[in-house]
């Protein structure tokens, strides 16, 4: 059985940063990635400018059901479709990533240390921690950049929802990591401990 490992924190804390990191030093064949971002709920129901109104930093934005569903097949063995989140539209696209099951599969997002089933699957817990301003300066790059959003939007919705969000919901779920790795800067020794236990999670598994 593969052993899914969770990686939470705020918005633009550098959870895929860490991941990419942590990529370059684990084989590719024995890590399967999936982003949460890609399960929030369908809204192309709503008209676009409802869809922007989305608060996508509450729980309630978030497909659970067949998020758990999915990892849980995965982790069992069984490859998923994974659906794909489309961040320009606000909407879930039409087609699918298959996603086959690997020794070690990393589940990634703002929410991963939050919903109490999610947790009960994974394997290992960890939160990436950064503050406020950093995180800000991450987001505006980030949504300008690569989700084509304005920079007014950008800050609009940072301090209507996002800190908010964090403060209340994601910020308390870092009781549950078995490991905290502060990314307010770049730090080769978090990543390295982060990289030896996942490779000893994977000896201890092979061993059995």
């Amino acid at each position: 059985m593969s052993k899914v490992v969770l990686i939470g924190g705020g918005s633009a804390s550098g959870k895929t940063f860490v991941l990419n990191k942590v990529l370059e030093k684990i084989p590719e064949n024995k890590v399967a990635h999936i982003s949460l971002d890609d399960y929030y709920k369908d809204f192309s129901v709503l008209p676009f400018e409802e869809r922007t109104k989305v608060n996508f930093d509450h729980p309630k934005s978030f497909d659970w059901k067949l998020m758990c569903e999915q990892i849980e097949s995965l982790k069992k063995g069984n490859k998923i479709e994974k659906p794909i989140y489309d961040f320009v539209t606000h909407s879930r696209k039409k087609e699918t990533e298959i996603v086959e099951p690997k020794e070690l599969i990393i589940i990634e997002g703002i929410m991963a240390l939050v919903n109490k089933e999610l947790r009960s699957i994974g394997d290992l817990m960890v939160f990436i921690s950064a503050s406020r301003e950093r995180r800000l300066v991450r987001r505006i790059e980030r949504d300008t950049k690569e989700r084509g959003r304005t920079y007014e939007s950008v800050i609009e919705q940072y301090f209507s929802t996002v800190l908010p969000m964090y403060e209340e919901i994601i910020a308390p779920s870092q009781y549950y990591a078995d490991l905290i790795i502060n990314n307010d800067g770049y730090s080769k020794k978090s990543i390295d401990v982060l990289v030896s236990v996942l490779n000893n999670m994977m000896e201890k598994d092979n061993e059995k």
